[in-house]
Order: structure tokens, then sequence, then C-alpha cells
């Protein structure tokens, strides 16, 4: 009985360290939300990033989440109520799959998201506050996020 009670007990402490990570288009996203924009560092990074988001099985990957959420949402309750774990995944997924230069970081709290980060381009950041309001239960939506140019190498 004791090493049932330690393993449920680990099993707990496990879970919640790895749900309390912050929602990230990247990983070179910045990590701490209160840290403001990250710098892009060199092209080649941001290809890597690209090529990381808009890889087919990735895309599926993105969708499959989508949708998995969305499902849960129906059967627990009212579709426009949603858990911030579920925006933060749900905008960080839409914004991964439609923007993948972006090193963005995104945090919701009831029914607001706060995006911030780095995107190469003016076009790209235009695109993020219309992508997270496509999002159900998305009630507003403030961004730090910097136009930084990708620089060569």
């Amino acid at each position: 009985m004791k090493k049932l009670t330690g393993l449920l007990i680990g099993s707990v402490l496990l879970l919640g360290a790895v749900g309390c990570d912050v929602a990230r288009t990247s990983g070179d996203a910045p990590t701490d939300p209160n840290e403001g924009a990250a710098e892009v560092e060199d092209a080649a990074k941001v290809t890597e990033t690209k090529d990381d988001g808009q890889g087919e099985i990735r895309r599926k990957q993105l969708e499959a989440d989508i949708r998995a959420r969305e499902e849960r949402n129906k059967v627990a309750g009212d579709p426009e109520v949603r858990a911030d774990s579920d925006l933060e995944s749900e905008i960080r997924s839409k914004l991964e799959a439609n923007i993948p230069h972006s090193q963005l970081t995104v945090q919701a709290t009831d029914g607001k998201a706060k995006i911030l980060g780095t995107v190469p381009s003016q076009e790209e950041y235009d695109k993020i506050m219309p992508l997270a309001k496509e999002i159900k239960g998305v009630n507003e939506v403030t961004m730090e996020v910097k136009v930084i140019p990708a620089t060569e190498s």
C-alpha cells in the first residue's frame, strides 16, 4: 500500500510540473511571459522553426489537438467557456500552424490571451490577432510581439 501511495503522489507531482509549462510555438520562444519579446539570433534558427511547424505530421498533430479539445469541451458543457490551459494550447497550435516563423509564448486567463515574442515580418505580426480571436472562448487579446527581421549569419 505504501508503494502505491508513493507512486500516486509521484504521478500527481509529475503531471503538475508538466502542466505548468508555458504554451510556446517553438522551442526558442521565450519561456517566461514576463520577460518580454526574445530576439531572433540568426536566419538558420528561423528556418529551423519554420520547418518544425510546417511539416505535414506536425500540422496533423496540431489539428488533432484542437479537435480533441473542442470535442472534450462539447461533452463537458458550455463550448464558449474554456479552461485557461485549453485556450493556451489552441491559440499556440493555431499560431504555430499559420505563422511558422514565429517565436511566440501564449498565456491565457479567464478568456483573456496574452501573446508575446517575436516574428520576422509585419505580415506575420498582422496575422496574430485575427488568428487568436478565431478560438472559441477568447474574449480579449493583448500582444507584446516585436517584429525583428532575421539576420543572415
